[in-house]
C-alpha cells in the first residue's frame, strides 16, 4: 500500500539503490502498477477512448524482452475492494481527483486517466502469451510481498510502499545474444536500514503507520510527531541534504531502538497512556491507546507464507484466496483475471465504482447508458439461497438509511435493455432481465450502492438489482444450455436472432451491442458517430485478415 513521500525521499537519497544485470531470475509483478506505468509512460491516446492497439504492441515488447534475459514473469493483479473498507476513503478520493483530470483532459489539458479497457488489454495479452497470472480477492501488496519474500526475487511495482524497481530499462537490452540483461537500478530495505546504523528492519512497518498510508493514519499520530519533531531531527540531523523530511525525522527516531516493542513503549510513555500494551486505554479513557493502533496497523505489513507459490505451481485456488458468497465455480474464473473486479464487489461489497471516463462532463456519465445492463447483471449475482438472501437485506437495509437516492432513483427502467452480460470461462454471456430481486418471502428489493460522475463530483447511487423472466442460477449458470444462454443475450440487448442471421458470427455481438447503444445512449447518437464506430470496426476486421497467418 501507498506510503506517503516514500517515492521523494527514495529517489532523493540515490544511495538506496543498488545496480544490477538483470537475467535469469523469477520477477514478482505488480499487474496494475504495470499497465499504469507503460500506458502513461509512452504518452498513449487518454482523450479519444484509448490506443489499445499500440498498447498490446507495447506489452508485447516488454514480455518478449524479459524473456530474451531469461526472466520469467509472475504477475500479480488486485481484484476488488478491500471488505474491511479500511481504504475505501482514499478510494473516494481518488475516484473524485479522476472526475476532475478526466474534464481537464477533455478540455485539452493536462491529466492522466486510464482508458477504460486497458485493464482487459492487460489480461488479454497476459493470456495470449502465456504468462502467469492471478487476481487477488482484494488488494495483491501483501500477497506480491510475501510471494516476493518466499521466492527471495525481486518486485517490479510503481506503489509507494515498495519501489524495488525504479528504474528498470527494459527497452535497452544489453550483452551479447545469450547473455542479454536488464539494467536496473534496484531499492532494498536493507540499504535503507544500514544508512540509519543498522536500523531493525522490523520497525519499518511503524514508520509506514506513523507515515501515512492508503488506510489511513490513527488519529492521535499528528499529535505524536508534533512531540517527536524536534528531538528526532536533533539527533545529527538529516542523512540527505537540505532540511530532513518528516519520513527522515521519524526514521532517526525510530532508529535508536532496537524493536517495536521498544518504540511502541515510548509512545506509551509519550501520550501517558495508562494500562499501556494492546488493548489498554488511552489517556482520554478510549479503549486501545495509540500505541496498541499503531500495533494492530502494523501487522498488515506482516510478512507470512505465500498462497500463491502453490497457486503458480499448481494451478489451484487455496481456501486462503478464495472470494466469500462467490460459487465454487467460478474462483478459479475469478482468479484468472477473467472475472472482473466489478463482479467481486457486488457479490462481496453490493457496491460498485465506476471508472471516470474522458467525456463531456455536462451531460449525463456515460455509464448511465448502460446502467440497465448492470441491474440485469446484479440480478444474476445476487439471485442467491434463502440464507444468503436474508443476509443480503440487511445489508441493504444499511444502504437505505445512509442518504437520498441518487439519479434515476432505486427503482430505475431502462427500455428494452433491462439487462447485461457475464464473462465465464467458456466465454459465454449471460444476461438479466427486469424483475426486482427480492429475498424469498419478502418485497424487499435488493440494492447495489453504486458511485458515478454528476457533473464534475462524485455520486452514490441506490440501484435495483433486475432479474430475468427466466432466471438463472449463479451456481449453476456454466450448466446452462447455450441456446439458453444466447436467448437470454437477445433479450437483454433487445435484438431478435433473426436480425443477427446475415452477420458474421465474431460479429454477432458488436452488432446488437451497437442497436442497445443507440436505444440507450443519452444523447442519441449522432449518424456521423455511428459511422465512425462502423468504420472502425471495419478497419479491424481488414487489419486483422491482413495479419500473417489469418485465414479468412
Amino acid at each position: 500500500m501507498g506510503v506517503q513521500g516514500l517515492t521523494t525521499f527514495v529517489e532523493g537519497n540515490r544511495h538506496f539503490f543498488q545496480d544490477v544485470k538483470f537475467r535469469d531470475s523469477r520477477l514478482v509483478i505488480d499487474g496494475c502498477s504495470l499497465y499504469f506505468r507503460l500506458y502513461f509512460n509512452h504518452g498513449l491516446d487518454q482523450q479519444h477512448g484509448g490506443d489499445y492497439d499500440a498498447f498490446a504492441s507495447l506489452l508485447t515488447q516488454f514480455f518478449s524482452a524479459l524473456a530474451s534475459c531469461n526472466i520469467q514473469p509472475y504477475v500479480v493483479l488486485d481484484g476488488g475492494i478491500d471488505p474491511s473498507d479500511k481504504k475505501f476513503p482514499t478510494l473516494r478520493q481518488r475516484l473524485q481527483s479522476k472526475i476532475k483530470e478526466a474534464d481537464s483532459l477533455s478540455h485539452g489539458r493536462n491529466g492522466s486517466v486510464l482508458p477504460i479497457l486497458t485493464r482487459d488489454v492487460f489480461i488479454q495479452v497476459l493470456i495470449q502469451r502465456g504468462v502467469p497470472l492471478f487476481q487477488c480477492p482484494a488488494e495483491a501488496d501483501r500477497e506480491i510481498a510475501c510471494l516476493a519474500h518466499q521466492w527471495n526475487c525481486p518486485v517490479l511495482t510503481n506503489d509507494r510502499g515498495y519501489l524495488p524497481f525504479r528504474f528498470f530499462q527494459w527497452a535497452n537490452l544489453n550483452g551479447k545474444a545469450s547473455q542479454r540483461y536488464i539494467s536496473v537500478r534496484r531499492y532494498t530495505t536493507n540499504g535503507l536500514c544500514r544508512l540509519y546504523g543498522g536500523m531493525n528492519r522490523e520497525l519499518l512497518p511503524l514508520c509506514a503507520v506513523l507515515t501515512g498510508n492508503d488506510y489511513g493514519t490513527p488519529k492521535d499520530a499528528e499529535t505524536l510527531l508534533g512531540l517527536l519533531d524536534t528531538s528526532a531531527l536533533a539527533r545529527g540531523g538529516g542523512r540527505g541534504k537540505g532540511v530532513p523530511s518528516r519520513i527522515e525525522g521519524i526514521l532517526l527516531w525510530l532508529s535508536s531502538f532496537s524493536n517495536p516493542a521498544e518504540a511502541l513503549e515510548e509512545v506509551s510513555q509519550l501520550m501517558q497512556e495508562e494500562g499501556r500494551g494492546g488493548g489498554g486505554r488511552g489517556k482520554r479513557g478510549q479503549r486501545g491507546g495509540l500505541s496498541s493502533q499503531l500495533w494492530a496497523a502494523m501487522q498488515e505489513y506482516h510478512i507470512t507464507q505465500s498462497s500463491l507459490a502453490h497457486w503458480f505451481s499448481g494451478g489451484k485456488v487455496l481456501p486462503g484466496v478464495q472470494i466469500s458468497g462467490l460459487p465454487e465455480c467460478l474462483s478459479p474464473a475469478a482468479a484468472q483475471g477473467l472475472l472482473a473486479p466489478l463482479v467481486v464487489d457486488v457479490v462481496v461489497m453490493h457496491r460498485v465504482l465506476l471508472i471516470p471516463q474522458v467525456e463531456n462532463s455536462k451531460l449525463a456519465s456515460s455509464h448511465f447508458s448502460a446502467r440497465a445492463i448492470r441491474q440485469a447483471m446484479y440480478g444474476i449475482l445476487l439471485q442467491r439461497g434463502e440464507d444468503v438472501q436474508a443476509q443480503d437485506i440487511r445489508v441493504q437495509e444499511n444502504f437505505r438509511g445512509r442518504g437520498g437516492r441518487g439519479r434515476g432513483g432505486g427503482q430505475v427502467r431502462g427500455g428494452r435493455g433491462q439487462s447485461v452480460t457475464l464473462p465465464t470461462q467458456q466465454g459465454i454471456g449471460v444476461a438479466a432481465g427486469a424483475s426486482t430481486v427480492q429475498a424469498q418471502g419478502s418485497s424487499a428489493p435488493i440494492y447495489v450502492e453504486e458511485y458515478d460522475r454528476l457533473d464534475l463530483n462524485l455520486k452514490k447511487n441506490q440501484v435495483e438489482a433486475h432479474l430475468l423472466r427466466n432466471p438463472l442460477r449463479l451456481d449453476t449458470l456454466g450448466q446452462a444450455p447455450v441456446a439458453v444462454r444466447l436467448g437470454v443475450l437477445h433479450e437483454v440487448l433487445g435484438v431478435k436472432e433473426s436480425a443477427l442471421s446475415s452477420v458474421p458470427l465474431h460479429l454477432k455481438l458488436a452488432v446488437a451491442v451497437t442497436g442497445f447503444w443507440l436505444r440507450e445512449a443519452t444523447p442519441t447518437p449522432s449518424q456521423l458517430l455511428l459511422q465512425a464506430l462502423v468504420l472502425g470496426m471495419v478497419y479491424g476486421e481488414l487489419s486483422w485478415n491482413n495479419q500473417p497467418g489469418v485465414t479468412s
